[in-house]
């Protein structure tokens, strides 16, 4: 099944794993495997309130279902012997267990096609495989399985099911949903196509609509940087009341050794201005300030930038001066001096050396970004082009986050921290600058 988030799939298939799982006369045990142990507790939560609710019903009739003295966090077992268990994420937890399978967010797994290819030899001597998933791109595996059902000739044998955010909705969900919101909630207020609208608006770009809600995967040929890619090199979320590590207060940054290195991309009106911080550390560039200013005076601008610059473990800083970015790249050149600050044309040869080495950090595995919706959506907005006389060039269209700011400031932090490493380098070892890079 593809589908969008939020609907209650996996409510719906907790109580299907228990019904079968409980039923008189079943022999096998139902395996859940989750993208993370978090989800997974969360579906085995949901498959214990079930449990509870038949058991009632069962009692009624003098009957039981659930063997309530062995309910735990990662196990539900019944009357009939049989059970409900969590898995962990690892995809070797699926070798020798027979029984149902359900692979609840598929393609959000770390291997989809490998968690496959361990669980689907579980059904060999009975039960069946459920696989259930929000899209993740067109090149991930979950998308494979599902063009090769639809138009394939379907050799696995699936049945092939699709619900997205207007299926559910019409099928009545907004009204569930209600009956659980606060009064004064504002989506109390909307009708269907309100409420459908204000997901669409919520969303950070048209791509993530379609595929979030809508059951259409990104295009991952046609995104410069993969999804999969950037939400690997994600940090973990902060844990509540805790600073992110992605946002480090300025009296430790000024304490901190480094090396950091800053790249910046300006606008004022239509545009974000950005400032990206990074630390690289055993050759992975880590985040350590983002800052992103709307419509800000261009003086107040400048007093953000030099609180950053003025950093005792800051080594360079590139910034575009591109239009309006020259006066403000030769203001900070003059005040600390062209060995730390550098400005950047971005025209579309440099625009290619700036964005192949940040689609190889991400591949590589050598940089560390915010989980914000904003990050995301601008780092997948860049597009490769090709134009009619065979020239490379990119393109990103201005979304409800930005224009690629955040894409274009990250780079320019790359190639501050190129420069960085070949003259600390080069100065260390004695070596060719040209046999050296960063990441």
């Amino acid at each position: 099944m593809e589908k969008s988030r939020q609907v209650g799939m996996s409510w719906a298939a907790a109580y299907r794993a228990v019904a079968q799982a409980s039923e008189a006369g079943n022999r096998l045990d139902c395996w859940v495997a989750s993208r993370d142990e978090v989800q997974g507790r969360l579906f085995m939560e949901d498959c214990a309130k079930w449990a509870r609710i038949l058991d009632t019903g069962a009692r009624d009739f003098g009957d039981e279902v659930l063997d309530s003295t062995r309910v735990g966090r990662d196990e539900l077992r019944f009357y009939n012997g049989c059970a409900v268990r969590a898995l962990s994420s690892s995809v070797d937890a699926q070798a020798g267990k027979r029984g149902t399978r359900i692979l609840d967010e598929f393609a959000l797994h770390e291997d989809p096609r490998r968690l496959f290819a361990v669980a689907a030899p579980g059904i060999t001597w009975g039960g069946s495989l459920e696989i259930l998933s929000t899209h993740r791109g067109s090149g991930n595996y979950f998308n494979k399985l599902i063009v090769e059902a639809r138009e394939g000739g379907n050799p696995k044998g699936f049945s092939l099911h699709r619900v997205t955010l207007q299926d559910a909705v019409e099928q009545g969900l907004l009204r569930k949903l209600k009956a659980k919101l606060p009064a004064d909630d504002p989506r109390q207020a909307m009708d269907e196509d309100g409420y459908l609208q204000f997901v669409r608006d919520s969303c950070p770009d048209e791509e993530s609509w379609l595929e979030e809600y809508c059951c259409v995967p990104s295009d991952d040929a046609a995104a410069f940087i993969a999804l999969d890619q950037i939400r690997a090199a994600e940090f973990e979320a902060a844990a509540a009341g805790a600073r992110p590590e992605w946002d480090l207060p300025l009296e430790d940054l000024r304490r901190s050794k480094g090396p950091f290195y800053l790249g910046v991309d300006l606008g004022r009106e239509r545009d974000l201005t950005v400032l990206w911080l990074v630390e690289v550390t055993n050759g992975c560039a880590f985040t350590r300030r983002l800052v992103c200013m709307d419509r800000t005076p261009f003086s107040a601008q400048e007093e953000r930038l030099y609180e950053l610059l003025e950093l005792p473990a800051l080594k360079r800083c590139c910034i575009d001066e591109t239009g309006l970015g020259r006066q403000f790249a030769e203001r900070a050149e003059q005040r600390y001096g062209e060995r730390r600050v550098e400005g950047v044309t971005l025209s579309a040869p440099v625009k290619e050396e700036l964005a192949y080495p940040l689609r190889a950090a991400f591949e590589n595995g050598a940089i560390r970004v915010p989980p914000l919706d904003g990050v995301r959506a601008d780092l997948r907005s860049v597009r490769r082009e090709c134009s009619g006389g065979g020239a490379l060039r990119f393109t990103a269209e201005r979304g409800r986050f930005g224009h690629a700011d955040r894409f274009w400031a990250l780079a320019l932090a790359l190639r501050a921290a190129r420069f960085g490493e070949e003259r600390r380098r080069v100065h260390a070892e004695r070596v060719p600058a040209r046999d050296v890079f960063m990441v």
